[in-house]
């Protein structure tokens, strides 16, 4: 399982263990952190920040950088390829994040690696004119929208940097367009992640990934 996030390996792995009181795993499951790169980041001032790709700003009703994402995309695809190599269909693999980390997931998922065991994306949003949807309309129009992978997303209705209706939209809309969708919402989550969340987020995978 891939979990991305705008920080270091280690840092999301702290943070999870900070929240959970234990390590975040499974018994038979090999989970993959990765770090962001530092790059330019528009909506910090143009401030070298630790980013996956590129926003004007951090709102949905901007055009999306696409020539970023793409080529994190790529590069993150690098790291998926190696695990296939290695013996790991697709079928067994996850990918997901948080916040900026979980927009990579549903690019990555949803467009170039559409043969995963699914996807997560908490506190996260996609662009009003994000490439991922023109992706779930080439799969409704070919009749294989139901081949795509099962979203599990979350997010907090206190969240002051990515807004609770953002992250509604994009499931939604994934759901209107027959993606099979799980999604969880908090009252009082701001933009961080809680125990609840997180154990709902392990039962969803060992579903997705059971122990064979």
């Amino acid at each position: 399982m891939f979990c991305f996030r705008c920080d270091t390996a280690n840092g999301i792995k702290d943070w999870l263990h900070s929240v959970l009181g234990k390590e975040f795993s499974f018994p038979h499951i090999k989970l993959v952190f990765t770090s962001a790169p530092p790059r330019p980041y528009t909506a910090n001032a143009g401030r070298l920040s630790t980013v996956w790709y590129d926003r004007k700003r951090i709102v949905p009703n901007v055009p999306e950088d696409r020539e970023s994402v793409d080529l994190m995309c790529q590069q993150i695809g690098e790291f998926v390829e190696e695990e296939t190599t290695g013996g790991i269909p697709k079928s067994r693999i996850v990918l997901g994040g948080i916040s900026m980390g979980g927009g990579l997931a549903l690019h990555l998922g949803y467009r170039f690696h559409q043969d995963v065991a699914g996807v997560f994306a908490l506190s996260s949003f996609l662009n009003k004119d994000s490439s991922v949807y023109q992706s779930i309309q080439d799969a409704n129009t070919a009749g294989s929208v139901s081949s795509l992978p099962p979203l599990f997303a979350c997010h907090g209705k206190a969240d002051p940097l990515v807004i609770y209706d953002w992250g509604k939209k994009y499931v939604d809309n994934f759901t209107a367009a027959g993606i099979s969708t799980e999604f969880h919402s908090f009252p009082n989550l701001a933009h961080e992640m809680m125990e609840d969340e997180l154990n709902l987020l392990q039962d969803w995978v060992m579903k997705r990934l059971p122990d064979k």
